[in-house]
């Protein structure tokens, strides 16, 4: 008998016919198998594409109503701009954004007055300082008055910012000050020598180890920090007394690092009255219509870095999910 299974003459017709249609069934279940894969995957990439594009014209959208939200308005009114939390390269309250709300403002026909909404207890010097120098250009230029109105918190370089501008309003509450310069860190040499840890920096330049948390401190290093720091706070100090004028009552602790609180403020000439937002705007402009020209992160384009971050995982998780292969 012929053993080989391709040969069907020596078999009966229903058993050729049932391995024949055993055979078909199998290859027509693969073939719909298939079909139904790739009609799966044409529609996952259809909706893929059809997310990015409805992302990028989120984010056109969203761009195009902040880049025109300023010259819509032109009737009288305040405007407003918020300084909240740290002064900081790329925070909110960043020199990027703050310079860009401040151009708006002065730029448009119906803002009569500038005001910065101010709760931050300070941050980089250099920040407030762009800040600074800008709102004095700006005033220059546009013959614009801006005021400075505090709400919980005014130190640092907060402060630095708000001493360029022509008043400065507080509550009876608010943090008023800290007018100084700090540079922080941590030693760990006792921890190390009690546990017997050994520090091995090799460094290319004398100083270039400089204030290493590992290492034991070097009395020069230190003197050319403190006076670094000295420089800056001198900065600092003469930002403000230009600023304020005659306003300014200095004691021996005006410069030294202590926070007011606004009614001691006040009285010391670091700020000009109590006021609120509304007061400024009702009583001091005579705009009561407020308009906010603060630039904060573009939600588009937020959303777009943050997909585009989890876009490839969350791709490939959902296709997995789905029984796709990803080509």
């Amino acid at each position: 008998m012929n053993d080989d299974p391709l040969d069907l003459s020596l078999r009966s017709p229903g058993e050729s016919r049932r391995e024949t249609g055993w055979e078909r069934e199998t290859i027509e279940k693969l073939v719909f198998a298939s079909l139904k894969e790739q009609q799966a995957a044409r529609r996952w990439k259809l909706f893929s594409r059809l997310l990015w594009l409805s992302l990028i014209a989120l984010v056109v959208w969203l761009w195009f109503i902040q880049a025109n939200m300023g010259s819509a308005v032109s009737t009288p009114h305040t405007a407003v701009i918020d300084i909240k939390g740290e002064i900081a390269s790329g925070a909110e309250a960043s020199a990027e954004n703050v310079v860009g709300s401040l151009r708006s403002a002065f730029e448009d026909g119906g803002a009569q007055a500038i005001v910065l909404l101010i709760d931050s207890p300070g941050g980089s010097p250099v920040q407030a300082g762009i800040i600074n120098d800008e709102i004095t250009r700006l005033k220059a230029l546009h013959k614009k008055k801006i005021y400075a109105v505090v709400e919980e918190t005014c130190a640092s370089a907060a402060y630095y910012i708000a001493a360029s501008t022509d008043e400065i309003y507080v509550d009876k509450a608010s943090l008023v000050g800290s007018i100084g310069v700090l540079m922080d860190g941590f030693g760990f040499t006792g921890l190390m020598e009690k546990l017997g840890v050994e520090r091995r920096l090799m460094t290319a330049g004398t100083n270039k180890g400089m204030l290493d948390p590992f290492s034991p401190q070097d009395a020069t290093q230190n003197a050319h920090m403190q006076s670094m720091l000295s420089e800056i706070h001198t900065q600092f100090i003469d930002v403000v007394k230009k600023g304020r004028g005659e306003r300014l009552k200095e004691t021996p602790d005006t410069f030294s690092g202590l926070v007011w609180s606004g009614q001691q403020a006040v009285t010391q000439g670091l700020a000009d009255g109590l006021g609120s937002l509304d007061h400024v705007a009702r009583e001091i402009i005579k705009a009561e219509d407020i308009v906010d020209y603060t630039q904060r992160e573009n939600v588009g384009m937020r959303l777009a870095r943050e997909l585009g971050v989890s876009m490839g995982v969350g791709v490939f998780n959902a296709a997995r999910a789905a029984g796709l292969r990803l080509q």
